[in-house]
């Protein structure tokens, strides 16, 4: 390889990334700023949801998205804030989610302070992440059998299957790089983040829009149920409580969170202040069961162990763990046991605390808004508590869960992600100078 070639392959491996831009439709708050005092104040946004009331349906409470009403299977009909003006062609074409994730990715645009010429040129992609909308799916497939099949929206495919969010954005934004969908779950939307900063890093992309979006409704939230794996609790105050003694499942949410990953080279151009520096990643597998987590947490450790490594990070430089934590009684103590065998022989002892006591799990939304609750706790400087506990679990009694909001501002912070066939990540985030 000639020197020439070496140096700038040296250079493309060594590129940093930085997240500049965040939007959120989120059960905490439509806009970062309310996003983040909810965090503050630990304010959660979980509620008795009325689709669940018949006495048929054991799960009695959700954490809906506020100020959208999207139940009508005619988007057209939808009720959204005035802020946001989406043309009916491009409502024709969208599931909840698409809504959802259309408002989120034009606040991230805002908040990054990119020009259309920014947002649409051949060094801007978008990675997404999404289940699709089973209740338009359904509506569909049902329409198609009744009436016949050329009684079918034209545009009922791509309103409702998996890929759609990316489908919609990459269209109405007019996107030019690369652009795919992830699918593994829960950790969908941190798969997406993790490869658009592989992109950066490469040399490939200038610019990474990633999306996690879910409708957070009835089709998405309650067949969870029949996993036993949604709470049965019917108080909104304390249903969702990570690694407390008495957790019983998760609580469904939805909405989207949009993030916006640029390359140093693009930062110092347009001159803007990132949020922090995405540091490094790592991945694996438990390679164990299809829907439940190592019960020792291994793939999740290795995952861990790969993004300190990859970001060049020790243990006991980590201060915060955004943990997966989903309120499930296996899961949490799955994941206390991997950050023990990480961070235990080192005797680091970060903080950690689950921000799903207060959102409800996203499912594959989870990891694109808990990283976004990780920029914001970087920029301004908290560490969000863990809510909910009234008696900590004793098989992670000796972990730091932090149960109140600290004070202080990160400099290290990782994301964990969990989905289906125990696919795990870990996503490092590092302060910058300019936030300190």
């Amino acid at each position: 390889m000639p020197a020439s070639t070496k140096v700038l392959h040296q250079q493309s491996i060594m590129a940093k990334v930085y997240l500049t831009g965040l939007g959120a439709i989120t059960s905490i708050g439509n806009d970062a700023k309310t996003v983040s005092q909810n965090l503050r104040e630990m304010k959660h946004g979980v509620e008795l949801y009325p689709p669940f009331a018949a006495a048929s349906i054991p799960v009695k409470v959700a954490a809906p998205v506020k100020g959208f009403d999207t139940d009508s299977l005619d988007p057209e009909d939808w009720i959204y804030p005035e802020r946001y003006r989406v043309r009916r062609e491009y409502l024709r074409s969208m599931g909840p989610h698409g809504l959802y994730s259309y408002c989120a990715m034009t606040q991230a645009i805002e908040d990054a302070g990119l020009s259309p010429e920014d947002v649409s040129n051949d060094d801007t992609g978008l990675f997404g992440a999404s289940a699709g909308s089973p209740n338009f799916l359904t509506y569909y497939v049902r329409r198609m059998h009744e009436m016949g099949v050329m009684r079918c929206s034209p545009l009922g495919i791509v309103a409702s299957i998996a890929g759609t969010v990316q489908f919609n954005l990459v269209a109405h934004f007019k996107i030019k790089g690369a652009s795919t969908g992830f699918a593994s779950a829960c950790a969908s939307s941190s798969h997406a983040l993790g490869y658009a900063y592989d992109e950066i890093m490469l040399g490939r992309q200038k610019r990474m829009f990633v999306v996690g979006a879910e409708d957070g409704n009835v089709e998405t939230i309650l067949p969870f149920a029949g996993m036993r794996a949604l709470s049965m609790s019917n108080d909104p105050n304390s249903a969702s409580r990570p690694f407390d003694k008495g957790r019983d499942g998760f609580v469904g949410t939805g909405g989207a969170t949009v993030l916006v990953l640029e390359s140093e080279d693009e930062v110092m151009r347009r001159g803007v202040v990132p949020y922090c520096e995405v540091a490094g990643w790592g991945q694996a597998s438990d390679g164990h069961n299809v829907a439940i987590s190592h019960p020792e947490g291994t793939g999740l450790a290795n995952a861990l162990t790969r993004a300190l490594k990859h970001s060049g990070v020790a243990p006991e430089d980590v201060d915060y763990i955004n943990a997966h934590a989903t309120s499930t009684p296996i899961g949490d103590i799955s994941e206390g046991k991997a950050i023990r065998t990480v961070f235990g022989p080192s005797g680091a002892r970060p903080a950690i605390s689950s921000t799903k006591a207060l959102t409800g799990h996203g499912l594959s939304l989870a990891g694109a808004m808990e990283t976004g609750f990780c920029a914001l706790a970087l920029r301004e400087g908290f560490i969000p508590g863990s809510a909910h506990i009234t008696e900590i679990d004793p098989a992670v009694a000796d972990l730091n869960i932090v149960r109140e909001t600290v004070a202080e501002r990160p400099q290290v912070v990782i994301n964990n992600s969990s989905g289906f066939g125990g696919a795990n990540v870990a996503i490092v985030l590092r302060a910058v100078p300019s936030a300190s």
